[in-house]
Formats: C-alpha cells, structure tokens, sequence
C-alpha cells in the first residue's frame, strides 16, 4: 500500500540546541533505515520550510502509523497522510504502471 506523507516540524523555540542536535541525528538514522528496506520510498524536501514530503510502501494502515509514530520528530510533526492508489494513465515502471496493477487484480 502506498501513502504520501506530508509532515511538517516544528521544534519548540527553547528546545535546547544539543537536544535537538540529537534528535535529528536519531531521526536521520532511522529515516535511513527505513529508506534502506524499501519502506519509505522517497522523500522531498519542501522549499523554504522544515517540511518534507514521502512516498511509503507498507502492508498496512496500522503499519504507517506505527512507522511514523515511531519517528524521533514525531512528537514535533504535523503530519497529514493520503492513501495512493495506481492511476490508469500512468506510464511508468514500478507499482503504479498498468501491466503491475493489472497483476495485483489477478488479471
């Protein structure tokens, strides 16, 4: 199942900035990881904000959220997540081209 991400930080003004060094180097490692196993796709920044948007490829609705939730920034984001599902003009490769969705429909 494939979800856009659209997540936003928003650290407190008095966080300490060791504190916040800290998290952001645990979050990178963990956004890594997950970029690694293939479930978090891609990601973009957002010009001009501490935002980001990405693509995850999960099993699950419970999945994502357990992913996100388990972000070192999670508790700093606001998050807003939209399903994705295949579009029948797409023509690129990967899981949104025509003859995989044709496949997952046990065509």
């Amino acid at each position: 199942m494939l979800f856009m991400a659209e997540m936003e930080v928003r650290l407190p003004a008095d966080m300490p900035a060791g504190e916040a060094d800290e998290i952001k180097a645990r979050e990178k490692a963990y956004s890594q990881e997950l970029q690694r196993d293939g479930r978090w796709r891609h990601i973009w920044r957002v010009a001009g904000r501490y935002a980001n948007v990405s693509i995850f490829d999960v099993g699950s609705v419970d999945e994502l959220h357990d992913l996100l939730s388990g972000l070192p920034l999670f508790p700093y984001m606001d998050i807003r997540v939209t399903a994705l599902a295949g579009h029948p003009s797409a023509i690129a490769e990967g899981p949104n081209a025509p003859e995989n969705r044709e496949k997952e429909r046990g065509s």
